[in-house]
């Protein structure tokens, strides 16, 4: 039995560049975060023909072509899978769709789980870019590479998407008390609801092919934020990341009129008014998860309890998309 995790991420700073429809006109920059909440594959081959596959629905197909998740079915593909009596299962620790790159980890851990299987050496970045050809390519994602790349590779990462399509990856230089002072103030609280990333990142994908002026210059911005963050998280100063984040935030909501909507704005305000210095939705927006740093911890957490919304704590994850059994 073959069991891998991949973690699921945080993005601190330049998210939104690392879509195809950008970063291959202008280059992009982002730097994200992996956390310890993860998403598990199982595969284990049955005494019997027939693949079992097991995730939010339950599948059984005699054949590759006749399997209805798209990710496992391309996965299959891709790796060049002969078996035909496989059982694969899924579990998460977060729900998908809440904005914190579940599909990105459960590609990247899939197909760790599959090399595995085959008894395949995969180097991060090639299991990285493999998950985005299955995503971005054969299944036409309007989605960017964030989520596949810091599955992989883990950590406080700063990633370069070059015109090319080259991705250069490095980790972030910073202290081990800006670390432990970032683990313990950033907080994150769930909005009650998921939706949909590609349809929000539709939007922003077609008028970027378009050369959309304003969507344009929104993402040169977020790109120099990035930069900003990352040179903020590097010299320990956490406060300017924050109000980094705040800004990053306000131009976000900009690229879409589905990026926020009345309680999402509220919850923002009340927490902005008890302790936190800056935050934003994390991912496409719409839902999943809002993420603030704070200033007074005890203060927002109890602002945000008595708003109803519960925290998710976490510390980030340093290993990447990795084997637990084979």
């Amino acid at each position: 039995m073959i069991i891998t995790r991949s973690p699921l991420r945080i993005s601190l700073g330049g998210g939104g560049t690392d879509l195809p429809s950008y970063y291959r006109q202008h280059g992009g920059l982002l730097v994200a975060a992996a956390i310890d909440k993860y998403v598990y594959i199982n595969v284990h081959q049955r005494f019997v023909q027939n693949f079992l596959l097991k995730y939010s629905h339950l599948e059984e197909a005699a054949t590759i072509e006749e399997i209805q998740h798209p990710i496992i079915r391309e996965s299959l593909r891709l790796v060049a899978i002969q078996q035909r009596n496989l059982e694969i299962t899924s579990m998460a620790d977060i729900p998908a769709g809440t904005g914190l790159g579940s599909s990105g980890s459960f590609t990247t851990a899939l197909l760790k789980a599959l090399h595995a299987f085959k008894k395949n050496l995969v180097h991060p970045a090639e299991l990285a870019e493999q998950a985005c050809q299955i995503e971005l390519e054969k299944l036409k994602e309007p989605i960017g590479k964030q989520d596949q790349y810091i599955a992989a590779f883990g950590g406080i990462t700063c990633f370069e998407f070059e015109r090319d399509g080259r991705v250069k990856a490095w980790p972030l230089s910073i202290s081990e008390e800006t670390l432990f002072n970032l683990e313990d103030n950033l907080l994150l609280f769930f909005t009650g609801y998921s939706r949909s990333a590609s349809a929000i990142l539709k939007e922003q994908d077609d008028k970027s092919k378009s050369s959309d002026k304003e969507m344009l210059e929104n993402l040169h911005l977020v790109k120099e934020l990035g930069l900003q963050s990352r040179k903020a998280l590097e010299e320990n100063r956490l406060d300017e990341f924050a109000r980094l984040m705040d800004i990053h935030w306000q131009r976000k909501k900009k690229r879409s009129a589905a990026m926020s909507n009345q309680s999402i704005n509220r919850w923002y305000d009340c927490a902005m008014s008890n302790g936190a210095l800056g935050g934003k939705v994390i991912g496409a927006g719409g839902g999943g998860f809002l993420m603030f740093y704070a200033g007074d911890k005890t203060r927002l957490r109890h602002q945000m309890r008595k708003e109803g919304l519960p925290e998710v704590r976490f510390r980030f994850d340093f290993e990447g998309t990795k084997i637990l059994n084979q």
